[in-house]
């Protein structure tokens, strides 16, 4: 084990500093090399082979919008699609998509596990490389078969699946106590901004020849993903105290309320028979199911319902998901802030902003269902919707933190083992649903079914959650965190505003 460094009086930059900065490009990698294949897919796969394809108006979604001049500079005549290269189907099309789930889940827990008792930096750089080299193979796998793909997705789940765990557990080291909404609101927005930034440019590159159209897509994300190891690797540290630039300042700012002992066995009984433990399973479940609702089919929506040709597809899907970005850390700013105010206590500010998160999309989706043929309106409430998602981002998300930053890795591997298994559930659910046809109505019903699993899940979070430090969490953090009653209010108080 590395032993701890004698800090330095001064640093021209904080080193929480570095670490959050890396943190937040880590993620940006993750979602891009999770998402890229969303909409380079439209152009791998030949138009005849999508669902949109013939000859009856009758049979298109919205056919005014292919025939109204007012759509002509933003929606595609379907008829100027790309020819890609490859024949796959609806059907294979969805296990292509969701394949990397499968992968996904199986390391949610052990990374988890992995990242408390070995180390969270080595298990989530080396886990973003691997993801980075098979993503430069996909376009050979692709040509090769399309199960070679679907291995190389699934590996890739693997890869990623350590990452938020990894990513909880350095939190729970780097973090002040006052800070961690802020700082991992900003980290976690890396995720957003990959995912706008990635649906925007893939669907320029996949139109391009640009060393061959959609495989720069995935050249691209893989090589900014072997940069950024590098980076990792040179830079970043296991925890403050075996940093060998830190300044003593911001050592004992970080340790502040925190001791630093040999870590607890993990109670795993009390931890699985915990009930703000399962609301917490509950809540993240909901989220990752409209979350995902949006991530995987938005660029199939706006494609054979409102008719966005690709380039237009990319950066309407990206739209929404900068609208997240942006509240997401505003969220996380305002949290911290009430929190340092002592207005209100820790798990009454993870409620508040929970609801937010959640009530405020369902209500959206929900909007968007009854909208018909708006491409304009649709677009404006999927965005409102992806945005004041971002308040979930200083609710339920920090919660594992909240409730023991020593176990913040398993909590979060536990919880995200089980809301993970939507990545490949929301895909055969709408496959299901669109098995009639690629209608309004379908779609309304995918929409209105998210919007009632996210509002069921938040009131179930309301009710039985907390954010205070649970009697399974450390000890000595649990005491430290009653020593400021200003700012921290007993779990029974939950209620008081």
């Amino acid at each position: 084990m590395t032993s701890p460094k004698k800090p330095t009086k001064k640093t021209l930059i904080p080193a929480r500093f570095v670490f959050v900065l890396l943190g937040f490009f880590g993620f940006f990698n993750v979602y891009a090399m999770r998402v890229n294949l969303s909409v380079a897919i439209i152009a791998m796969v030949k138009a005849t082979n999508t669902s949109n394809t013939t000859d009856s108006n009758a049979a298109i979604a919205c056919p005014e919008l292919l025939e109204d001049e007012k759509y002509d500079d933003i929606s595609s005549k379907n008829i100027s699609r790309l020819t890609g290269e490859f024949e796959w189907d609806s059907k294979v099309q969805g296990v292509v998509l969701g394949a990397f789930f499968y992968g996904y889940v199986i390391t949610q827990v052990p990374g988890g596990l992995i990242a408390e008792k070995y180390g969270a930096k080595w298990l989530f750089g080396i886990g973003m490389l691997l993801t980075s080299l098979v993503t430069l193979l996909t376009p050979l796998a692709a040509r090769w078969s399309v199960w070679a793909l679907v291995v190389v997705r699934v590996i890739e789940g693997l890869g990623e699946g350590v990452a938020f765990p990894a990513m909880n557990t350095l939190i729970g080291q780097w973090a002040p106590r006052l800070e961690r909404s802020r700082i991992a609101s900003f980290i976690y927005t890396g995720s957003n901004l990959g995912t706008v930034g990635t649906l925007a440019a893939s669907g320029a590159l996949s139109n391009s020849t640009f060393l061959g159209g959609w495989p720069s897509v995935f050249y691209i994300c893989g090589a900014l993903g072997c940069v950024w190891f590098v980076l990792w690797a040179l830079l970043i540290f296991e925890t403050p105290e075996s940093h060998p630039r830190i300044s003593s300042e911001e050592l004992a700012y970080i340790r502040e309320g925190r001791e630093n002992k040999a870590r607890p066995p993990t109670p795993w009984k009390l931890i699985l028979t915990s009930i703000p433990l399962w609301a917490l399973v509950i809540a993240h479940t909901g989220q990752s199911w409209g979350f995902y609702t949006f991530f995987i089919q938005m660029p199939m929506y706006l494609s054979n319902i409102l008719h966005f040709d690709l380039n237009k597809n990319g950066v309407l899907s990206a739209l929404p998901n900068l609208m997240l970005s942006i509240v997401s850390i505003i969220a996380g700013i305002f949290a911290d802030m009430i929190r340092s105010s002592g207005k209100l206590g820790i798990t009454n500010i993870r409620k508040v902003f929970n609801t937010i998160g959640f009530f405020g999309p369902a209500l959206c989706l929900i909007a968007v269902s009854l909208s018909g043929c708006q491409p304009m309106l649709i677009v404006i409430l999927l965005s409102l919707a992806m945005g004041l998602n971002g308040f979930a981002y200083a609710g339920f998300i920090v919660t594992h933190v909240d409730m023991s930053p020593d176990f913040a890795g398993t909590l979060y591997g536990i919880t995200n083992f089980f809301s993970n298994f939507t990545g490949f559930l929301v895909p055969a659910y709408v496959g299901f649903i669109m098995e009639e046809g690629q209608t309004v109505k379908n779609w309304g019903t995918v929409f209105i079914t998210a919007s009632v699993i996210l509002m069921v899940t938040s009131i179930v979070y309301d009710i039985f959650c907390s954010a205070e430090p649970q009697p399974w969490g450390k000890d000595d953090e649990k005491k430290s965190m009653k020593m400021k009653p200003a700012v921290i209010y007993d779990p029974d108080m939950c209620t008081k505003m």
